[in-house]
């Protein structure tokens, strides 16, 4: 695991009334996103605010240099196995917003058996670490 990675939507009070447009939602709050990758150990080591005008999660990792290096197939190299298959990419924990990359992992949608709700429980804690 790369990391886990979210974004936060910190609200502007004062914000100025020339830029609110740009920094405004569909509910009229103006806010800044911040997009954030933690690792396991919770240290923050990429941060990025959004742009004027990407008022959602994907606008902001549309802009974001973290997936770069990915998108052209040269991100790092993490070796790893899972049942018996071995696996060259690194991966980041998400949320359901995100694209179906495969190096995004979300957690289990509807965990049914008592093993896979505990899998998601700790999954799930481990990417609020953000």
């Amino acid at each position: 695991m790369i990391g886990s990675i979210d974004c936060m939507h910190w609200q502007w009070k004062n914000c100025p009334t020339a830029w609110q447009g740009d920094y405004g939602n569909r509910k009229g709050q103006k806010s800044i996103i911040l997009e954030a990758v933690a690792g396991f150990d919770t240290w923050v080591w990429h941060a990025f605010f959004g742009v004027a005008g990407s008022q959602n999660d994907l606008n902001v990792q549309g802009q974001s240099p973290v997936f770069n290096d990915v998108l052209r197939g040269q991100g790092p190299n993490i070796t790893y196995q899972v049942n018996n298959t071995v696996y060259q990419t690194g991966y980041y924990l998400v949320d359901g917003i995100y694209p179906r990359w495969t190096t995004f992992v979300k957690s289990i949608p509807n965990p049914r058996s008592q093993k896979q709700k505990l899998f998601a429980t700790y999954q799930e804690g481990y990417r609020k670490d953000v």
